[in-house]
C-alpha cells in the first residue's frame, strides 16, 4: 500500500518491490520497519505507521532509506 507514496517521492516506478523483513515498535499505532528489495542488487529501508484502528487511516510512510543491500541491518530511523 506504501508503493506508490514510495514512487512519487523518489520519482521512479520500481519494477519489484518485495518486503524482505520487517520490525515493528508499538506507539500509538505501530511503526513498521521494512526491508524491501526494489531491484535484483538494491534494497530500500522504509518507516511505516499504522494509526490505530479507530482513525480509519490506510498506512503512511513516514520515512525511507535508499542506497541499502540485502545485508544491512534494518534499524530505527
Amino acid at each position: 500500500q506504501v508503493k506508490p507514496q514510495f514512487e512519487s517521492r523518489e520519482n521512479r516506478k520500481c519494477g519489484i518491490f518485495n518486503a524482505i523483513l520487517y520490525r515493528t515498535q508499538v506507539v500509538a499505532g505501530i511503526n513498521y520497519f521494512i526491508k524491501v528489495q526494489v531491484s535484483d542488487a538494491q534494497y530500500v529501508h522504509l518507516r511505516v505507521f499504522q494509526s490505530l484502528p479507530h482513525e480509519n487511516q490506510g498506512p503512511r510512510l513516514d520515512g525511507y532509506q535508499t542506497g541499502k543491500t540485502r545485508d544491512d541491518p534494518l534499524t530505527y530511523f
